[in-house]
């Protein structure tokens, strides 16, 4: 029989949508949800068919013997709630932006590593096939030496301002803003692919016509300490249907993700590359619910991150070759948001980035 792991889901929101159908996939035992406000929660843990709702997370802990917890919750929060998972020896996933400052992300790298568990982010779009493609690629050599890339989005998702939000989407203070939310993805999608920042100009416009809140784009040209520079732009209130520009050039060739699909042109033609067989990703059809349009999208990496938790935890092989973010990753990522947010309170001034880690 498989083993079951007991895991605790933080956050009600995000934590219901997509934590808790990808962890029961995964093979987790989802035993509790914990959230801000005790009856929301309780109707959503019924729903659910998850036994125990809470709004205290040590308690929730000590009442089931958990193992695990995923923290799905509003971004101030990640820190205190991880600090106590790991303070009671409990495996941690959680989303990103990690933290708010660098140096809470590094005191729960240490905390975690002290207390030798399995530790992970919410970075599960490294699994989308064509990024590993991307990413093989460029391990193997197939554009030379890199030397530039290019990251631009435009999204619509807060283009209309009549539609109600939470309000800490839209406060720094709670780690609101486009750049963590989305920017994140970004940083970890350069890093997994080419190495650590160097230096970097930014700049966090609002486009929406919304006031006295945070960035809902931003705009960053940056150096990697290999020497390949880059430009990352993503605008989340644009009107319009989704658009994207992802594309690395080096000495021998040029890889680009068009439609879901990874491509390679160099001297020998253009051609489609084919992800490893074993990086497939389960199939979920398009939502007509607007409250799940990105769930397709979300939801079959989201389990793949989890079944590599859930093997880590039980010291089992790896079905999947995927490197998933870990706490290390989320301290270099907030290296860079912290350099971005300087710079541009600093008219886009350029600014070094301290990437140091905790090995």
């Amino acid at each position: 029989m498989t083993e079951s792991i007991p895991v605790i889901v933080v956050g009600s929101g995000h934590g219901c949508r997509v934590h808790v159908p990808a962890l029961r996939a995964a093979g987790f035992d989802v035993v509790a949800l914990v959230g801000s406000d005790e009856q929301r929660t309780q109707r959503r843990a019924q729903r659910l068919s998850i036994a125990l709702a809470a709004t205290d997370l040590a308690q929730a802990i000590d009442q089931t013997n958990a193992q695990a917890v995923t923290i799905a919750s509003t971004p101030h929060t990640h820190y205190p709630l991880a600090k106590i998972a790991l303070s009671k020896g409990c495996h941690v996933m959680s989303e990103k932006p990690f933290t708010l400052k660098a140096e809470h992300a590094k005191e729960l790298l240490i905390l975690a590593q002290e207390k030798g568990v399995q530790h992970l982010l919410g970075n599960q779009m490294r699994a989308r096939p064509e990024r590993v493609a991307v990413a093989n690629a460029i391990a193997q050599g197939a554009i030379g030496q890199a030397k530039f890339i290019t990251l631009v989005q435009y999204a619509s998702l807060l283009a209309d301002t009549r539609q109600a939000w939470p309000q800490w989407w839209f406060d720094a203070e709670q780690g609101g803003g486009w750049l963590g939310a989305s920017g994140s993805h970004m940083i970890d999608q350069v890093r997994s692919w080419l190495g650590e920042f160097e230096s970097l100009s930014a700049s966090l416009p609002t486009v929406a016509a919304r006031e006295n809140v945070t960035e809902d784009s931003f705009a960053v040209r940056f150096r990697l300490r290999n020497g390949v520079e880059g430009i990352m732009q993503q605008c989340g209130a644009a009107w319009g249907e989704f658009s994207a520009m992802t594309r690395v050039s080096g000495t021998d060739g040029s890889l680009w993700i068009d439609n879901g699909k990874a491509w390679l042109a160099d001297i020998n033609g253009t051609r489609e590359l084919e992800p490893p067989a074993n990086v497939s990703l389960p199939a979920m059809p398009v939502s007509d619910d607007p409250r799940e349009q990105f769930l397709h999208l979300e939801l079959p990496p989201a389990q793949r991150l989890f079944e590599n938790w859930r093997n880590g935890i039980l010291q089992q092989p790896q079905t999947n070759p995927t490197q998933f973010a870990n706490f290390n990753d989320g301290l270099a990522a907030m290296q860079v948001l912290e350099a971005i947010r300087l710079s541009a309170a600093n008219d886009g001034a350029t600014v070094p980035v301290d990437a140091n880690s905790v090995e």
